[in-house]
């Protein structure tokens, strides 16, 4: 989004995303994978990325801040990235182990990606106070966006639906940088959504009809019940809903508060996949208790399938949250070969709660 709004001001812009799949995006727009070796994250990969992009002589260098742990946080910042401008796009209670327990600290945290005698751009409101706080220790100067300035007419330009909030935060970058608000909007209308982009689309299997919302790219609680939430609201998903959870055995934190959602979401069925599935089971209560389909551990793609679709008469909505990796993969790669109804296809731009800097 930022890079798109660059780009419509002719700035020369390269851009990096993280998360579920790692792009180097050229001042064109187009698109590579970043390598990584064994598929395992790592920060020192923003070496890399600064080194190709010195080849272009960029107006403007857009990296996602991919560090988790508070002190790498600060080390990408202060030693491989040094940017100038910070972006903070909301406070969610996600890596807690990491950065927590508490909101506050996760805050706090967050802040240490603060260019020092910089400018930080967010769209945070809960934790507001700790951040004015922590861009004052740095005398970095806090631009707090406001969603409501982004018109109804404005977000009719993208051809998928996100977030007034990004797009707010996108404009706020574009203007410190001297780009005309229409030029930004054009530039982000033309943007190529994020591969980790929440899409809902319709399949025909076996007689039946399904509404598939891929949320797998979210990465904590709160935004994930926001998304969902919306995408009812908008009648892009329906009841009855069925709900798939992705378990991985290094995000047991997060299996469990995936789970604790399903009271609030009160779905018909609740499709349990990967490892350990008992994490994400244990604190989903009695009532629903009787509506768990567990399909732990190593599973085919047909089989993950075969249990998804199963248990759904006619048709139906099936959301998909938790961890795509492993298991979450492998259903999205059966879903691909499956009959695409592509009327109703929409993407939409998942608020996901990442930091940029």
């Amino acid at each position: 989004m930022c890079a798109g709004a660059l780009r419509g001001g002719d700035l020369v812009t390269v851009a990096k995303t993280t998360g579920t799949a790692a792009r180097f995006v050229h001042p064109d727009a187009h698109e590579d994978p970043v390598y990584r070796k064994f598929g395992i994250a790592n920060v020192i990969e923003q070496i890399g990325v600064v080194r190709r992009a010195v080849a272009y002589s960029p107006d403007a260098l857009v990296v996602e801040c991919m560090a988790v742990m508070p002190e790498l946080q600060e080390i990408n910042q202060t030693k491989l990235i040094s940017s100038t401008i910070g972006v903070i796009s909301n406070v969610r209670l996600d890596h807690v182990q990491e950065m927590g327990p508490t909101i506050d600290d996760i805050a706090r945290s967050l802040s240490r990606s603060m260019p020092e005698g910089g400018v930080c751009v967010t769209a945070e409101r809960e934790r507001l106070s700790v951040l004015k706080e922590e861009a004052a220790r740095r005398n970095c100067d806090l631009v707090v966006v406001d969603p409501e300035t982004v018109t109804d007419e404005e977000m009719e330009g993208f051809g998928w639906i996100t977030f007034k909030e990004n797009v707010a935060i996108g404009l706020a970058v574009a203007k410190l940088l001297g780009v005309d608000r229409g030029d930004a909007l054009r530039g982000m209308w033309s943007a190529p959504p994020d591969p980790g982009a929440l899409r809902v689309d319709r399949f025909r299997v076996g007689g039946k009809q399904l509404r598939f919302a891929n949320l797998l790219a979210v990465n904590d609680p709160e935004s994930t019940l926001m998304n969902i939430e919306e995408l009812i609201s908008e009648k892009l998903i329906t009841r009855p809903l069925h709900v798939v959870i992705g378990c991985r055995p290094d995000r047991v934190e997060r299996n469990r508060q995936i789970g604790s959602l399903i009271p609030q979401l009160d779905p018909e069925r609740v499709i349990l996949i990967g490892e350990p599935t008992r994490s994400a089971r244990t604190p989903i209560p009695g009532p629903w208790q009787g509506r768990v389909c567990d399909l732990g551990g190593r599973r085919s793609s047909s089989e993950l399938l075969d249990g998804v679709v199963d248990g759904i008469e006619g048709e139906a909505s099936v959301v998909a949250i938790g961890s795509i990796h492993g298991q979450g993969e492998r259903l999205l790669e059966e879903l691909q070969a499956l009959e695409r109804i592509p009327a109703d296809a929409v993407v939409w731009t998942a608020e996901c709660g990442r930091e940029e800097s």
